[in-house]
C-alpha cells in the first residue's frame, strides 16, 4: 500500500537527520584525517600511554603512576604544563606498532621512545624531542658476538631487533648483516631470542641496552650518521587538539632545565664506545 505524501516526507526528513547525525560522529573522534581537532579522550583527564610491560629507566617497576622512571616523570610534568594535576592523568597500555598506525587511539599522549621521523608524522603528531639517543649493540658472554670490537666483526652475525623501531633500521643500515636482521614483535621478543641463542646480538637504544638484558654485553653504539641516531618524541593522535600546547610545554621544559634535570636524576650519563 502506497504510504501518504506527508508520511513519505516524514520519513525522507527523518533519514536526513540521521545521516547528517552519523557524519557528525565520524568526524568528530577519529583520527583527525577529516580535518576537526581530535579532543582528549574523556574530558578533564589526560589519558596516556605506555607499554605493556614498561620497563626501567623509562619506567621503574611498570607502575607509570609512580612518577618514577624518565619517561612517566616526563609525562607528569607536561600534564602539569598542561594545567592538570597528577590526580588527573590516566594511564593505559598500547603496544608499539597499535600507537603509531592510522586510526582513532585510546590516548591522548604516548611516551614509549618513539623516534620521530617523516614517515610515521603521517599517521600521528608527535611533540619536539624530549631525549636524544643512539642505539647500541648487546651481546651475552659466550656467544659468537662476545668478542666483537667492530661492526666488521658483526656482519657475519644473526642480528636481531625489534620490527618498525630504529633499532631495526640501524641495524639494517650500520650493521647490514649478511642474513639480514631476524625481525620481532617487540624487544622482549628479541631479549628471548639472544638468551635462547636464536641470535647473536640485538640492537636497543642506549638507555635500555644498559637495563634490559640481565647480564647482557653493550659492545658498543652504532654510528649515528648511519641513522642510529633517535629524537624521541611525544605521540599524539593526528590532529591533536593538544599538539600545540604539547608542544609549548616540552619546549619550555626544555628551556628551563627541567628535562635535564630529569634526566639526570633517571637516566645514567651513558659512557658506550662507538662501533666502527
Amino acid at each position: 500500500m502506497r504510504r501518504p505524501a506527508s508520511l513519505r516526507l516524514v520519513a525522507t526528513a527523518a533519514a536526513l537527520v540521521l545521516a547528517g547525525s552519523l557524519a557528525a560522529c565520524s568526524s568528530d573522534g577519529g583520527s583527525g584525517a577529516a580535518g576537526a581537532a581530535v579532543g582528549p579522550v574523556t574530558d578533564g583527564k589526560l589519558t596516556v600511554a605506555t607499554g605493556e610491560p614498561a620497563y626501567s629507566p623509562w619506567v621503574e617497576d611498570d607502575d607509570p603512576s609512580s612518577g618514577k622512571g624518565y619517561e612517566a616523570a616526563v609525562a607528569y610534568a607536561v600534564a602539569e604544563k598542561l594545567g592538570y594535576d597528577d590526580s588527573d592523568v590516566v594511564w593505559v597500555r598500547t603496544t608499539f606498532d597499535e600507537a603509531i598506525a592510522p586510526g582513532p587511539k585510546t590516548f591522548d599522549l604516548n611516551l614509549q621512545q618513539f623516534s620521530i621521523t617523516d614517515q610515521r608524522k603521517k599517521a600521528v603528531d608527535f611533540s619536539p624531542a624530549y631525549y636524544e639517543t643512539r642505539q647500541a649493540v648487546v651481546t651475552l658472554p659466550g656467544t659468537a658476538a662476545a668478542d666483537a670490537t667492530s661492526i666488521a666483526d658483526l656482519t657475519g652475525l644473526a642480528i636481531g631487533a625489534q620490527s618498525g623501531t630504529t633499532s631495526f633500521t640501524a641495524a639494517e643500515t650500520a650493521i647490514d648483516p649478511d642474513g639480514g636482521v631476524q625481525a620481532y614483535n617487540s624487544n622482549d621478543d628479541a631479549k628471548a631470542a639472544l638468551e635462547a641463542g636464536q641470535v647473536d646480538a640485538i640492537v636497543l637504544d642506549v638507555p635500555t641496552a644498559t637495563y634490559f638484558v640481565e647480564g647482557g654485553v653493550v659492545l658498543g653504539q652504532l654510528p649515528a650518521a648511519d641513522g642510529a641516531s633517535d629524537q624521541l618524541g611525544i605521540v599524539l593522535p593526528l590532529g591533536s587538539s593538544l599538539t600545540a600546547d604539547v608542544t609549548t610545554a616540552v619546549d619550555d621544559l626544555t628551556a628551563d632545565g627541567t628535562l635535564a634535570e630529569l634526566q639526570k636524576q633517571w637516566l645514567a650519563d651513558y659512557d658506550v664506545k662507538e662501533l666502527s
